[in-house]
């Protein structure tokens, strides 16, 4: 006897279509002047290297370029995806956590830190899975409140983090145990740095999950959200490892099943 559509809900959770599609993972993007051929225009961009993660972890990759933003468009936006990653960039603009910048601090892009503390916040209340790379890090530990360091090398005393020249460095990351991050990752890995700030004061309901051995914040994760996990190095960077990315796919197939288990109720 055939199965209608509600009975494959009623025996799995979702509908095979459901069940069988790819998630949509939204990637926000930079806006810079760039050129191409005889054109030197503002436009968005993103390193292939993250939507290649993406794409090899099983999910479809939309690029979410800055925008003008307000609570109803985040939302608007995120109803269409199934899960969220915050991408590295410039620094955020110092004045949205009350402070001067620092020389070394870059000209703020104030329409991605909008854009992307909109998207973060809809993300959250939606509890739609994100994953945050290094700026994407300190994004949201700034719209929670937080405060970052503007400048590391005047408070470990190095460039360890940020070797210049598009050089990532490599710096092992001790991760806590009975973490999501943990879950995914293990105990320590070598992460692929390029940065300069970091996360200071941390931000409301954030938890630290893992540290360099100088005590540099590496990792946050969000509690009582299915996946809200941030960390300051660029896992995009190892081609061998997109164990965060599965992750969060994974996660993201999950919140799409249950979205299909809801409308078809």
């Amino acid at each position: 006897m055939a199965l209608s559509a509600s009975d494959d809900v009623g025996r799995l959770g979702a509908p095979a279509p459901y069940r069988d599609q790819r998630p949509l993972i939204g990637l926000t993007t930079y806006l810079e002047q760039a050129q191409t051929g005889v054109w030197d225009v503002p436009a968005s961009f993103l390193p292939k290297v993250y939507f290649d993660a993406v794409n090899k972890a099983g999910g479809i990759a939309i690029l979410l370029p800055p925008q003008p933003v307000d609570d109803d468009i985040a939302r608007q936006v995120l109803a269409g995806l199934d899960g969220l990653i915050v991408t590295g960039g410039k620094d955020v603009d110092p004045a949205r956590y009350g402070q001067a910048a620092h020389p070394e601090t870059d000209e703020p892009r104030r329409d991605r830190d909008a854009w992307e503390d909109a998207l973060l916040t809809a993300a959250i209340d939606l509890q739609l899975p994100f994953l945050g790379i290094c700026r994407g890090a300190q994004v949201l530990n700034v719209a929670l409140g937080g405060t970052l360091v503007q400048h590391l090398p005047d408070i470990v005393g190095s460039t360890r983090y940020n070797l210049g020249d598009g050089n990532f460095a490599d710096n092992e990351v001790a991760v806590d145990g009975a973490t999501k991050l943990a879950g995914l990752v293990g105990g320590s890995l070598v992460g692929k740095s390029y940065h300069h700030q970091a996360i200071d004061r941390v931000g409301d309901g954030l938890v630290v999950t893992a540290r360099s051995d100088d005590g540099t914040i590496q990792a946050v994760e969000l509690p009582g959200v299915p996946f809200g996990v941030a960390v300051q190095w660029h896992p995009e960077q190892d081609e061998d490892d997109i164990r965060l990315f599965e992750g969060l796919v994974d996660a993201a197939r999950t919140y799409r099943m249950n979205a299909a288990r809801s409308v078809n109720r």
